[in-house]
């Protein structure tokens, strides 16, 4: 289960299943408080108008320069691997990505309590500033200089899009609940569309005759100009609580809750295979002797699958459930990833981009819903997705920079791809686990 999850990570799509059909009216944006009680009647609710609509374009634009621009990692690894970097392992080139991928959901804690008290429009004017100047320091970092690209890139844009990820989808909430679940799979797409975007520019500019520096200020400047029009669009529209959700009470109740903790345990292990795709694909390729023109679109393929999976992860739920697509998803991810060992032509970098993306983007999506579903009491969802997420991210941090000093400065491609697959089909049989423990404690509690 992914952490952009989301993400994003939390691109969520709603979470909240009151019966079995009312999962997608109370979502990851609702890190509310306890005593915050929505309306009650859905009419109460803008559901639209020029306000409404402009915060979820708003919305929509924080996550793709957010988790959007993160998932194009694996261009910068690429570039960083075989021109920039040349003096530094894949190990500790992909802690740059491994460390921004982290930051966005473990500060969900501190932005989602910060939003909850009413420092919504304070998180994004500093996040926006800070993204927009971590990216232009980015362009002036110079080669061989790891530190300068880490704290810019790996610290700076992590800390600045964690600062805006959570209460971009919570403001999303103040205006809509009837048509929540649309709305916010509107703007999830956000990240997918950055995560096919981005790759394409960021491979046009860093290879063509711009360069690194002029390349990086020319994304940096579609970056400002995104997030300034996010700013000036978002509006909060609810007061805050009066007394926010406490995380650490949640935290206590967490420990005695078998199933989450199992869903926590299964989740970091899953999370440490997750972006080993993400982060080596298109060097993989063109490792591989693929064409380095098609190998620059290798990303786009697996981002442009993951968003059709995103899109069509709720009908597909409606059939399978929560619990069983997620762990059905889970398994694909271990077995394509497997898969990755025999890349070695251009039909199987096709194939296995997008299949992995496909069901990639269907674990993504299923992870608010997860969260919900093994939530007993929602009035501490939002604390309990930050919790998880927190920890989640945790598997990401630690993922591909292991993946990467398997890989050796020899590419040897087999050794992270068999740890990877096999990490997270460990987590995939935890997840089976868990839904036995979840299904158990349900038919104790109808008895």
């Amino acid at each position: 289960m992914a952490a952009e999850s989301e993400l994003r990570t939390v691109h969520t799509e709603g979470a909240a299943f009151q019966d079995d059909k009312e999962g997608s009216e109370t979502s990851e944006a609702c890190r509310v408080s306890k005593d915050w009680d929505p309306p009650s009647s859905p009419d109460e609710f803008p559901e639209g108008g020029l306000a409404a609509w402009a915060t979820a374009f708003g919305a929509f634009l924080i996550q793709f320069c957010g988790f959007g621009y993160t998932a194009s990692f694996g261009v910068y690894e690429d570039f960083y691997t075989q021109h920039y970097l040349t003096n530094e392992t894949s190990s500790a080139i992909s802690w740059i990505g491994s460390t921004s991928a982290f930051l966005i959901t473990a500060l969900g804690l501190v932005s989602g309590l910060l939003h909850d008290r009413g420092y919504f429009y304070h998180l994004m004017i500093v996040g926006s500033f800070l993204q927009s100047c971590c990216l232009f320091m980015l362009s002036l970092s110079k080669p061989d200089q790891y530190y300068q690209i880490f704290i810019s890139q790996g610290l700076g844009l992590g800390i600045a899009s964690g600062l805006m990820h959570i209460p971009s989808l919570a403001v999303v909430s103040h205006h809509f609940r009837r048509r929540r679940t649309l709305v916010m799979t509107f703007v999830a797409a956000g990240s997918s569309l950055g995560a096919i975007i981005h790759p394409i520019m960021l491979n046009n500019l860093l290879n063509g005759p711009l360069g690194f520096a002029n390349g990086v200020r020319a994304s940096a400047g579609l970056i400002s100009s995104s997030l300034l029009t996010a700013c000036l669009c978002m509006r909060t529209r609810l007061d805050p609580p009066a007394t926010p959700a406490n995380c650490i009470v949640v935290g206590r109740k967490c420990i005695r809750d078998i199933p989450f903790i199992l869903l926590i345990v299964g989740g970091f292990l899953f999370q440490i295979a997750f972006f080993y795709p993400l982060f080596f694909f298109q060097l993989d390729t063109i490792k591989h002797g693929i064409s380095v023109n098609f190998s620059f679109y290798s990303l786009v393929i697996l981002n442009g699958s993951n968003f059709i999976g995103r899109l069509t992860s709720g009908f597909i739920e409606a059939f399978t459930g929560v619990l069983n697509l997620t762990i059905m998803s889970s398994i694909s991810c271990g077995v394509l990833i497997l898969g990755m060992i025999g890349l070695s032509s251009l039909a199987s970098v096709v194939v296995l981009g997008v299949l992995y993306g496909y069901f990639a983007g269907l674990n993504t999506a299923m992870g608010a819903p997860l969260i919900a579903t093994l939530t007993p009491d929602l009035s501490e969802l939002g604390a309990r997705m930050g919790i998880c997420l927190f920890t989640l991210g945790f598997g990401s941090l630690i993922g591909t920079p292991i993946s990467g000093a398997l890989l050796t400065s020899h590419y040897t491609w087999w050794i992270p791809g068999l740890f990877s697959g096999i990490v997270s089909l460990t987590g995939t049989m935890i997840f089976i686990i868990m839904r036995y423990m979840f299904l158990r404690r349900q038919r104790i509690l109808g008895q």
